[in-house]
C-alpha cells in the first residue's frame, strides 16, 4: 500500500576526487591496491541465491602486468544460462510488485556505498583489471556509476508522475509495468559504469536481468555485484554469469520469455543479434526491446580560426585517454592547412611527453590496452601504415607485449582522406589526421559526414560563430553527441545524455529519462464512476 508520494529530486553529480599527493583518498586507494594484489580472488557466478563455481576456470591478469594473476573466475555453459533465466523469472513477480520507494532505495544505497566504503575497491578493481589510470577509473567506475544510479532513480520517479487527463465521471491512470519476461544485459570491458548501468537501469524499472559482462571486465563487475547484494537487491533480480557469446545467444534468443536486450559492444555483434531476434520474433510473448550502443569512428574538425592549443589539447586527451579504448575517442581529425604545422609540432611534443606504464604508478598517463587480441589488431594497423605511401607516422608506433600490452600512442597523417585508418574503428591509441585546404571548410564537412558509417561523437573547434553553426547543421546526423570547442569524450550523466545513431546504435541515450522508457510497458486504466445502462445514443432519437 502506498502511504505517500515520495520525492526523488534531481541529484547533483558525484564530485570527482583529485587523488593529489598527500590526499586521504590517494593514501586509501594505494592501500586497497596493495590489498587487492595480495588476495587471489575466486570469482563465482551469481545465480539466484547461489554463488556458482565450476571446474572450468578462466584467469584474471592485469593487462599491464600479464605475468601476475589476480585470481580466477568460473566459466559457465548453457545450463548456467538456463539457470540464470529460471532464477530471474522466479524473482520477477515479487520484484515487480515491490513498492517503488523500496526498490529505489536499494539503488540509492548502492550509490552511497560506492561513494564511500567501496569507492577505492570499485576504482582499484577497474585500475587493475582494465588498466585505467586513477583519474580515468575515478570518473568512470566511481562517479559515472554513482550518477547513473542516482539520476535514474530521479528519472524513473518523473516517469511515474506522468499521468493522463480525466473527464468528468471517470478517472484515468497510467501504469508503467516492467517488460513481460527477462532482460539480457551484455556489457563491454571499457567502462565499469556501463557494466553497472545496463543491468540496473532495466532492473530499476521492475525487470529481472541476466547479465553477461565481457570476460576482461569480470574483476570490477563482481565488485559491483557484491555492492548490489549488500545494498539489498533480492536474489535473482540480477544474475551475473560468465559464458561465451554464442552460448548465451543460443539460449536467450530462443526463449519465449526473452523481453529485451541492453547491449554495448561491436556493431557486427549487434547486427547479428538483431537479425537473430528478428528471425525468432514469432517465438516471443512480446516484441523484444533492442537497445544498443555500438562502435564509433569519432571526429574532430578544426576551422581555420581555431586556437592550435585548444585543438592539440582536445586531440591529446580525446584520442589517448584510456588508450583510445572509448567508443567516443577522437579517432580521426581534420586540420586546416593554415595551422597544420603548429598543431603537428605540438602534438608530437605532447605524445613524447606521455609517461606510459602501470596504473599503480599514478604518474603514468598511458597504460596498457585490454588484451592480446586488441594489441595485435592495433599493431597491424600501425605496421601497415608504416609501409604505406598513403600514410606517414608522425610519432609513436612502438608496440611491446613482453610484460604487458603496451602500444605507444600513435599519430598517422593520412594523405588520402579515405585511407583505412580514417575509416575503420581501431579501438586503440591511434589518431589519424587529414590536412585539408583551409579555404575548403564546407567541402570538408561533407567529407566528415560521408567517411564513416558510424555516428557516435564528434567535435568542431573554431572561433568563427558562423562556421560553428554551419558545422552544427551539416553534421546534424553525423554524431549523437556533438561538442563545440571541446574533445568528443567525457559525457556526464544528466548533462550530456550519451548515444549515437547510424552504425553506432539505437541512440537511446544512457544518462537520461529516454533510456528508461525502453524498459517500461505502459498500461492505461480507465475507471468509469457511473457506467451507462442503455446502448442507445441521443442521436438515434427521431425527436
Amino acid at each position: 500500500m502506498s502511504l505517500g508520494t515520495f520525492s526523488y529530486p534531481m541529484p547533483a553529480n558525484e564530485p570527482v576526487l583529485s587523488y593529489a599527493p598527500g590526499s586521504s583518498e590517494r593514501k586509501r586507494l594505494k592501500e586497497v591496491l596493495t590489498e587487492l594484489k595480495k588476495e587471489k580472488i575466486d570469482v563465482p557466478m551469481y545465480i539466484g541465491s547461489k554463488e556458482v563455481r565450476t571446474n572450468k576456470k578462466g584467469t584474471l591478469h592485469p593487462p599491464h602486468e600479464i605475468s601476475y594473476t589476480l585470481g580466477s573466475y568460473s566459466e559457465g555453459d548453457e545450463k548456467h544460462v538456463k539457470q540464470a533465466i529460471d532464477a530471474a523469472l522466479a524473482a520477477k513477480e515479487s520484484w515487480a510488485n515491490m513498492d517503488w520507494e523500496t526498490r529505489a532505495n536499494i539503488f540509492l544505497k548502492a550509490a552511497d556505498l560506492m561513494a564511500t566504503k567501496y569507492r577505492p575497491y570499485i576504482n582499484g578493481t577497474t585500475m587493475l583489471g582494465q588498466s585505467k589510470n586513477v583519474y580515468q577509473a575515478e570518473i568512470d567506475a566511481a562517479c559515472e556509476l554513482i550518477d547513473f544510479l542516482r539520476f535514474n532513480v530521479h528519472f524513473l520517479s518523473e516517469i511515474y508522475k506522468q499521468q493522463p487527463n480525466s473527464s468528468p465521471g471517470m478517472h484515468n491512470r497510467m501504469e508503467y509495468r516492467p517488460l513481460e519476461g527477462f532482460v539480457l544485459a551484455i556489457t563491454p570491458f571499457n567502462f565499469t559504469a556501463i557494466g553497472g548501468n545496463l543491468p540496473t537501469s532495466a532492473a530499476m524499472c521492475g525487470n529481472v536481468v541476466v547479465w553477461k559482462p565481457a570476460h576482461t571486465q569480470i574483476y570490477s563487475a563482481q565488485t559491483f555485484m557484491r555492492i548490489l547484494k549488500e545494498a539489498g537487491i533480492p536474489d535473482g533480480v540480477i544474475n551475473l554469469i560468465y559464458v561465451s557469446g554464442p552460448v548465451l545467444g543460443n539460449v536467450c534468443f530462443s526463449h519465449p520469455e526473452f523481453a529485451g536486450v541492453h547491449f554495448t559492444g561491436s556493431t557486427g555483434v549487434f547486427n547479428y543479434m538483431w537479425e537473430t531476434i528478428g528471425k525468432n520474433t514469432g517465438n516471443y510473448k512480446s516484441y523484444p526491446r533492442i537497445v544498443g550502443e555500438t562502435g564509433g569512428k569519432d571526429f574532430v574538425i578544426a576551422h581555420k580560426t581555431a586556437d592550435p592549443d585548444v585543438v592539440v589539447t582536445a586531440l591529446l586527451r580525446g584520442a589517448f585517454e584510456f588508450q583510445g579504448q572509448k567508443c567516443s575517442a577522437a579517432s580521426r581529425a581534420y586540420i586546416p592547412s593554415n595551422i597544420a604545422e603548429e598543431v603537428k609540432k605540438k602534438l608530437i611534443a605532447g605524445v613524447k611527453s606521455f609517461k606510459m606504464g602501470s596504473p599503480e604508478d599514478f604518474t603514468n598517463f598511458i597504460n596498457a590496452v585490454i588484451d592480446e587480441k586488441s594489441f595485435d589488431n592495433i599493431k597491424k594497423y600501425i605496421d601497415n601504415a608504416r609501409k604505406d605511401k598513403k600514410a606517414e607516422i608522425w610519432v609513436g608506433g612502438k608496440c611491446d607485449k613482453s610484460r604487458g600490452y603496451f602500444v605507444q600512442p600513435t599519430i598517422i597523417e593520412a594523405k588520402d582522406p579515405k585511407y583505412v585508418t580514417m575509416c575503420e574503428e581501431i579501438f586503440g591509441p591511434v589518431l589519424s589526421i587529414y590536412i585539408y585546404n583551409a579555404n575548403q571548410f564546407e567541402k570538408t564537412l561533407d567529407l566528415v559526414n560521408s567517411t564513416s558509417p558510424y555516428a557516435l561523437t564528434g567535435a568542431v573547434i573554431g572561433k568563427d560563430k558562423s562556421a560553428i553553426e554551419l558545422a552544427t547543421n551539416k553534421l546534424r546526423n553525423a554524431a549523437g553527441n556533438f561538442y563545440i570547442n571541446d574533445k568528443p569524450t567525457g559525457a556526464v550523466v544528466g548533462q550530456q545524455p550519451f548515444g549515437g545513431a547510424r552504425a553506432s546504435g539505437t541512440n537511446d541515450k544512457a544518462g537520461s529519462i529516454l533510456n528508461l522508457y525502453r524498459w517500461l510497458s505502459a498500461r492505461t486504466i480507465k475507471e468509469t464512476f457511473n457506467p451507462p445502462t442503455d446502448y442507445r445514443y441521443p442521436f438515434m432519437q427521431e425527436k
